[in-house]
């Protein structure tokens, strides 16, 4: 099934990309969670979110395997980035929690939460 907004949900997938870009990139990012390595559930919740919203976007299974190695390799890509920008340091544990998020946020998109976006764009059509 085609989204009839799918150019809006790509541009706020594309919006949530790039939050994720800026706020690996910023110097002192924010910190909401204040436990030990409370940051690796920030990633994977950062990532989970991006892929779950994509591959609501993307159905074919093919197009869902390139989104989901697109945005591991931007995790990785920025982990990489991070460590080279002198305020941000490089983390490996970051990159399988940035993985992780990944891969649930597909698996949840698999389940019915993964009509989400259908669900509402039918809420949307005048009745």
């Amino acid at each position: 099934m085609t989204l009839k907004y799918h150019r809006v949900w790509l541009a706020a997938g594309w919006l949530m990309a790039g939050l994720i870009v800026y706020l690996s990139l910023m110097p002192m990012p924010p910190t909401p969670l204040t436990f030990d390595h409370s940051d690796k559930l920030e990633h994977a919740f950062a990532y989970a979110s991006l892929s779950y919203w994509l591959c609501q976007i993307y159905l074919s299974a093919r197009s869902r395997l390139v989104v989901i190695t697109a945005i591991i390799g931007l995790g990785v890509a920025l982990e990489y980035v991070q460590g080279w920008t002198g305020y941000r340091s490089f983390d490996v544990m970051d990159m399988w929690a940035d993985s992780a998020g990944a891969l649930i946020g597909w698996g949840l998109a698999c389940t019915p939460l993964g009509r989400l976006l259908s669900y509402i764009e039918n809420c949307l059509r005048p009745r």
